[in-house]
């Protein structure tokens, strides 16, 4: 007996052949090309396998890795065991996509995503890319959630999962590119809400092999379901960002398939209605190239950035610099104690939501200068202890917190590719021991190598999964390409 979720995607099937059929009789294909929007459509619909240089699947490869890692790490943590029980009690039908560390358990597949893309950023211990977002956890969840849905003679191969992979990232920086304000840490809302909900209909969209029209509207249908304001930044409820864009991407691509149609003009500068340029007061769009025109993509000109602590990005060289100033101190005194600090001095970049004196829970110690800093210098390290409830509560740590003083040097930029961290220790009698960090082992300027990409995945994953599975997950990921069946790489998880 065929199951009501592989009837449903027969379904989408017939509808997006029907669709497409109308669509290009009403539509002629430079029509399409001729605005921002059609060039996104065509774009996401005519890329193929061959134009992936071998840098942007070496790249690509590796983002996944650490994205399944992180996610599978985030499995263990308490907003996804609540997410996902919220999911399993209120919307239990036609469940065939997995979920990460839950052998045998499965969901729909928008809430698979859904559930996937909250763990993935349960920690805030994903990639991060330049201008600011998190690309990954938006889309691979729904590739994984999509790829296992389909009927058995249609899913994709391990290749053309990586392409759409690939097509979801790309969409994501060049809608980030177009905007000045989009290069600096944000302020108003989170990135990936925005750009990540819509390179996961872009991704999906090219795995459901969507005519061009149809990509269009999956575009915008996204965009009808983005944004999430900054202010839950540094609460339990910001990995839903990241969750809500894998699984509304998902719905996205599933809707226009099914014919839902939106504007044809949403990612256009159109002073007459505002589209995607509502998110950023200086959108400047342009036509995306297509494959046939020697398009590079993103990817192949900037790396991602890999986290070595699990926290917001801006702690990473904070971290460093704080690590620095206490090897200094050790060298000077022999040994390290709080008692002999007079003053914790912070040089970082002016930014509110990270900018955090005494965070009283996991989530706003993740996003405290204030406390990366002091916690390195305690401990000589920040690890996923060092956000237990237990060492957030040591005396030491707030005796400490209560030395810190926090400078904003103006050329210090609320910039990911410009901005420093120095942490100056100053002693009763005067003397000042600094310690500066201008690029964090991990940013794309200084990438992790595939030994230390590794002993993270290790580290993550060996603690929700059999060493076993643990190696098959990284053979499956460097084998990519060679699949026959990209659900496989799902049904490891």
């Amino acid at each position: 007996m065929v199951s009501t979720t592989l009837q449903s995607a027969h379904k989408v099937f017939a509808a997006s052949r029907h669709v497409h059929k109308v669509a290009a009789k009403a539509v002629e294909k430079g029509a399409l090309e001729e605005t921002v929007t059609g060039s996104f459509a065509s774009f996401i619909h005519g890329i193929r396998p061959h134009h992936l240089s071998e840098v942007v699947r070496h790249r690509s490869k590796r983002m996944v890795l650490d994205s399944i890692g992180v996610g599978l790490l985030g499995s263990t943590s308490p907003v996804f065991e609540t997410t996902l029980r919220y999911c399993q009690e209120m919307f239990a039908s036609n469940p065939t996509s997995s979920v990460y560390g839950k052998r045998g358990l499965k969901l729909s597949p928008p809430l698979a995503a859904f559930v996937n893309g909250v763990a993935a950023h349960s920690m805030d211990f994903d990639d991060t890319w330049h201008p600011a977002t998190h690309p990954s956890g938006a889309v691979l969840p729904a590739l994984l959630a999509t790829s296992q849905m389909l009927p058995a003679a249609s899913r994709p191969s391990g290749l053309n999962f990586l392409l759409a992979f690939n097509v979801g990232i790309e969409v994501q920086g060049r809608l980030l590119g177009f905007s000045r304000e989009a290069h600096d840490i944000p302020k108003r809302f989170h990135p990936p809400s925005v750009v990540g909900t819509l390179g996961s209909a872009a991704a999906t969209a090219k795995l459901l092999s969507l005519g061009p029209a149809q990509c269009g509207h999956a575009l915008a249908i996204a965009a009808s379901l983005a944004g999430a304001p900054m202010a839950n930044a540094a609460t339990s409820a910001k990995p839903f960002h990241v969750g809500n864009a894998a699984r509304l991407g998902l719905e996205a691509a599933l809707l226009a398939a099914r014919g839902i149609e939106a504007s044809p003009l949403i990612l256009d500068d159109d002073p007459g209605c505002a589209g995607f340029g509502a998110f950023y007061g200086d959108y400047q769009p342009r036509p995306l190239t297509l494959p046939t025109d020697g398009h590079e993509f993103l990817l192949e000109k900037q790396d991602i950035a890999f986290k070595s602590y699990p926290a917001h990005l801006g702690m990473h060289w904070v971290v460093e610099a704080a690590l620095s100033a206490r090897s200094l101190l050790v060298n000077c005194s022999g040994a390290f104690s709080p008692s002999a600090i007079h003053t914790v001095l912070l040089r970082v970049p002016a930014s509110k939501y990270i900018n955090r004196p005494f965070p009283a829970s996991e989530h706003e110690a993740r996003h405290s200068y204030q406390f990366s800093a002091c916690t390195a210098l305690l401990d000589g390290q920040l690890g996923l202890s060092s956000f237990s409830e237990e060492n957030l509560r040591r005396e030491q740590l707030r005796e400490l917190l209560s030395k810190v003083v926090v400078e904003h040097p103006e050329d210090n930029v609320a910039n990911f590719d410009k901005m420093y961290a120095e942490v100056a220790v100053v002693l009763p009698n005067g003397d000042i021991l600094t310690g500066r960090c201008d690029t964090f082992h991990g940013h794309w300027r200084k990438p992790l190598g595939r030994e230390s990409l590794l002993q993270k995945f290790r580290s993550n994953a060996s603690r929700v999964l059999p060493e076993g599975h643990v190696d098959s997950i990284v053979e499956s990921v460097d084998n990519l390409e060679k699949l026959s069946d990209a659900s496989l790489l799902a049904s490891q998880l």
